[in-house]
């Protein structure tokens, strides 16, 4: 008999994606897959074999004070809890549409040079909170085993009640994970880095044009689009009192 994969193991391909059946088939697994993340943020401050970086602009303005139905916050956070920020042709997400936020299993298609490559990911923690200075929404996905990466990503969703200024902001703690041979490593190694800026860069230009957003700070290019921070400054866009 040939053996079967381990159901946490990555599912790749070269040169096309995945049928329904494909997608799935390893949703159903996701759940048995245990987690390749930090226990922590406050665990992986500490270890040193974890990276951390970041990427923040403006995605729109609107009116001063707390958010409001049918404003720029609550239509992006709408998006971002869909995923829609995401250029679907670098990373494509699958999940249950009615499930919770919270607990909810994703399946990420990560395509590179060709390369096609399922990994599951699970949200751990969602964050909310209300001052009279700005509002701050968000969540943190963890990868699951068999992930081309081991971290944990926060995707946080701020706004500045003083000047309307809506900002987003991804941030990740991540080392190497999985991949299913020396050659995929080592091709996914080389280019990376430069998918990976693209891909966050792509993140503002589609929430920016979602939100029918004009006459905005041009986004960074290049290496400048991410840069590093230490964990113990985690928290987002700082208010002005």
């Amino acid at each position: 008999m040939t053996p079967q994969k381990p159901p946490c193991a990555p599912i790749f391909r070269w040169w096309r994606g995945f049928g329904v059946d494909d997608v799935q088939r390893q949703l159903a697994h996701l759940p048995h897959c245990p987690s390749s993340g930090p226990a922590s943020d406050e665990a992986a401050a500490t270890d040193p074999a974890w990276h951390h970086y970041y990427s923040e602009a403006v995605i729109a303005r609107e009116a001063p004070g707390p958010p409001v139905v049918g404003a720029a916050f609550e239509r992006a956070r709408v998006a971002i809890t869909n995923y829609e920020f995401s250029d679907p042709n670098a990373v494509r997400a699958y999940f249950e549409r009615n499930l919770p936020l919270e607990g909810r299993p994703m399946l990420l298609e990560i395509q590179v040079l060709g390369l096609h490559v399922l990994c599951g990911v699970v949200v751990r923690a969602v964050r909310e909170e209300h001052t009279p200075e700005g509002t701050i929404w968000g969540f943190r996905y963890d990868t699951l085993v068999g992930h081309v990466e081991s971290g944990a990503e926060w995707f946080l969703l701020s706004k500045d009640h003083a000047t309307g200024e809506v900002r987003f902001r991804i941030q990740a703690t991540w080392k190497k994970g999985t991949l299913p041979t020396w050659w995929a490593r080592l091709g996914f190694e080389a280019v990376a880095s430069t998918y990976q800026r693209a891909w966050h860069r792509s993140a503002y230009v589609r929430l920016r044009a979602l939100l029918d957003s004009h006459d905005l700070p041009d986004l960074p290019r290049g290496r400048a689009i991410l840069k590093p921070w230490q964990p113990a400054l985690t928290a987002v866009h700082e208010f002005e009192s």
